[in-house]
């Protein structure tokens, strides 16, 4: 066990002790695209130097890692898990996530960030909204969407890409219609109609992969999406004309969670992985390199890195909360009606 470990402890509230060994490896579940580059390049860097335990990074969507617990059931090889706040509450009412362990850090955490079982915490938030390219929008004298009814304007027909509802950008825009038009998460029927009608004729596909959604507006095939705070500026990043909007009915947050799998025989890495993705070095990696809101209210970021994320108490409570409790009741029979009557 290397010094260095205590040392990093008193500024990211590592565990540290015999346990957290050289020759230990810890499996990562969580996302691909532009979370992965900076959770490679950055994040997982830093751990490893400082812990000297290995990192296995396991690339896949929410729906995708919280189906691998599933089918590994009694038998896990993850250690730790990351997804978006809807599955994580599916994952932990399933009983795949430990108890956080106690630590220095979670006392510096927003309330945004507490999950009320105490089983995981939100590292990290966004907002979803309207992605658009702007050379795009002012080559052909369009006027920048505004408002969640825009992605209906024909001006886009097979020109905006959705994710489906088994993601948390798709659903969200699910809800969001329902809301728009007399219902909501408990009478969501006004959202499928609403896409049935009015915004599946302008679909070109509805894609789960951020990288595929990054090459359809690369390619100009798509010009509008909805999508997240920092997915929208993972692509301005790489120099595309990405424009981000809230819609003025308001934009949704999307919380991104982490836990430990219980039985993991690395219990205390996992819970030290934690740990250290809530600390100041990583928080700030994921804000300025991901475009993650940070959750840790030491974070401190200069003004030009602030654009694009949910950044601070006031603009994070802007963003509008959906009821996951009802919405996991019913997302299973919500998922099969998507595929019979949208995604046909």
């Amino acid at each position: 066990m290397r010094s260095m470990v205590c040392g990093l402890m008193a500024t990211t509230a590592l565990w540290c002790g015999a346990a957290l060994a050289q020759d230990k490896t810890i499996y990562v579940a969580a996302y691909g695209g532009s979370f992965e580059q900076t959770m490679r390049k950055e994040v997982i860097p830093a751990f490893e130097k400082a812990t000297g335990v290995k990192v296995e990074y396991v690339a896949g969507n929410s729906t995708d890692n919280l189906a691998k617990l599933q089918a590994q059931k009694g038998n896990q090889q993850i250690d730790v898990v990351i997804l978006d706040d809807g599955p994580m509450y599916q994952a932990v009412a399933l009983g795949f996530c430990a108890d956080l362990a106690k630590a220095p850090v979670y006392d510096q955490l927003y309330d945004l960030a507490t999950m009320p079982s105490g089983k995981a915490v939100n590292f990290g938030a966004v907002g979803t909204g309207i992605v658009y390219n702007k050379t795009y929008f002012e080559e052909n004298k369009l006027t920048p969407p505004s408002s969640w009814k825009d992605i209906e304007d024909p001006a886009f027909k097979k020109k905006l890409v959705i994710p489906p509802i088994n993601n948390s950008y798709g659903l969200h825009a699910l809800v969001m219609m329902a809301r728009l038009n007399g219902g909501g998460e408990k009478a969501i029927d006004p959202g499928f109609k609403e896409f049935k009608d009015k915004i599946n004729p302008n679909v070109l596909a509805y894609e789960p992969s951020p990288g595929k959604m990054t090459e359809l507006f690369q390619s100009n095939q798509a010009v509008v999406a909805v999508w997240g705070s920092g997915r929208a500026k993972a692509l301005a990043d790489t120099g595309f004309p990405a424009a981000f909007v809230y819609p003025k009915e308001g934009g949704v947050v999307l919380g991104s969670a982490a836990c430990q799998i219980p039985g993991s025989k690395n219990a205390a890495e996992a819970q030290a992985f934690i740990q250290h993705m809530l600390a100041v070095e990583a928080q700030t990696s994921l804000a300025v390199s991901a475009g993650f809101g940070p959750v840790n209210k030491t974070v401190e970021l200069p003004a030009d890195k602030q654009v694009g994320i949910p950044y601070g108490p006031e603009q994070i409570g802007k963003l509008l909360v959906v009821d996951w409790a009802t919405i996991n009741a019913n997302r299973e029979v919500w998922n099969k009606r998507w595929t019979r009557e949208i995604e046909r």
